[in-house]
């Protein structure tokens, strides 16, 4: 098998290239700079340029590709944040769409902020788009990226866990000083995966023909946020502060960044990976940071 790999150079897309070949698949990753290896074809998702004779004969694609969400949010800068991503599965879309044969699946990325802030309530992928910049984001992207030339799948991740960076990389240097605290009052929901689960849920993805459409990439337990700093707190034997960090201190050092991404409720279950029979390797937080630290 095949496959394509846009955004292959982030945290992800690393991932996800080391499994592919782990799991036996062929992998060619799209890159901006001439290619310097034997696995690596040019693409400018800018201009709209992509070969087609690079997913001619391959039996799946995915775009990870955009610029960083994790930052104050500018309109420039959310111009940016969509802009990329709209281009980039635009790009492949219209290439998809001009093959004769083209391949049989393309995966695309996308998040479970499409659900917007879901408080207290278990949301799977029959939920309804929520509200927010983010929510919108999600919606547009995985529009962009439908296609009747073959079968989709929309990873709408949760917070990924992993000692290589990603979400616990700004919580770390905090929590092994002792000074980690819940954030807000604590009671938003973070549904998380472990990037190895992450990595292998979508392999999964692409090898079963039967899973299409928006799939929940996150694990079978969410947790409270103020749940998810304790477990933290002991994972690293470091005690966790009593007082939490205030909404307006979040609110005034990352701006509508912090409101939504932070703060927003999440309570998320992969019911389409656990219905096609997908066995997580971590199922709790405690084990999941034990693997991944």
């Amino acid at each position: 098998m095949a496959i394509v790999v846009a955004g292959a150079s982030g945290l992800l897309g690393t991932a996800l290239i080391g499994g592919l070949r782990a799991a036996g698949l062929q992998v060619t990753r799209l890159v901006r700079q001439a290619p310097a290896s034997p696995d690596e074809a040019r693409w400018d998702p800018g201009s709209g340029h992509v070969d087609d004779g690079v997913l001619r004969g391959a039996e799946g694609v995915v775009c990870l590709s955009g610029t960083p969400i994790n930052r104050r949010w500018s309109e420039d800068a959310k111009r940016d944040i969509v802009q990329s991503r709209l281009r980039s599965v635009g790009t492949l879309r219209q290439a998809i769409e001009r093959l004769d044969d083209p391949p049989g699946v393309f995966v695309t990325a996308s998040g479970v902020d499409f659900y917007g802030d879901t408080g207290e309530l278990t949301i799977d992928e029959s939920a309804p788009k929520g509200h927010g910049f983010l929510a919108d984001l999600c919606e547009q992207w995985e529009a962009a990226a439908d296609t009747s030339a073959t079968r989709n799948a929309q990873l709408r991740t949760g917070l990924v866990l992993t000692g290589k960076g990603g979400a616990l990389k700004p919580m770390l240097p905090i929590f092994k000083m002792g000074l980690g605290a819940p954030l807000g009052n604590g009671r938003q929901w973070w549904s998380w995966i472990t990037v190895d689960d992450w990595v292998q849920a979508t392999v999964h993805i692409l090898k079963n023909p039967e899973i299409s459409g928006p799939v929940n990439l996150t694990g079978v337990n969410p947790v409270t946020n103020r749940e998810f700093s304790q477990i933290l707190a002991k994972s690293l034997k470091r005690p966790m502060m009593p007082i939490p960090v205030p909404k307006t201190a979040l609110k005034l050092g990352l701006g509508d960044f912090g409101d939504e991404a932070l703060l927003s409720s999440h309570r998320i279950i992969p019911k389409k990976l656990v219905d096609s029979g997908y066995a997580f390797a971590h199922t709790h937080l405690d084990q999941a940071l034990a693997a991944v630290l």
